[in-house]
């Protein structure tokens, strides 16, 4: 089995993302990703907004970034 060192450290950046987030009231992002284009908007719904006890009324529920990057990590 090969070991690794110091040496075999890839010094090039292959990618680097260009992500701009705003708040937008509360719990409630809008960011601007590559590729997209339309903002993405993050917030809370069910469980989450309990937690924060952000009523169900006070704000529309939007994807967690949590669950992002479950999806993301499932793909």
């Amino acid at each position: 089995m090969r070991r690794f060192d110091r040496l075999d450290v890839v010094h090039e950046v292959v990618y680097r993302s260009h992500v701009r987030v705003e708040r937008v009231k509360g719990p409630v992002r809008r960011a601007w990703l590559p590729a997209e284009a339309e903002p993405v908007t993050f917030g809370v719904h069910g469980a989450v907004a309990a937690h924060y006890k952000v009523p169900p009324n006070v704000l529309e529920p939007h994807a967690t970034t949590l669950d992002y990057i479950v999806a993301a990590a499932a793909g």
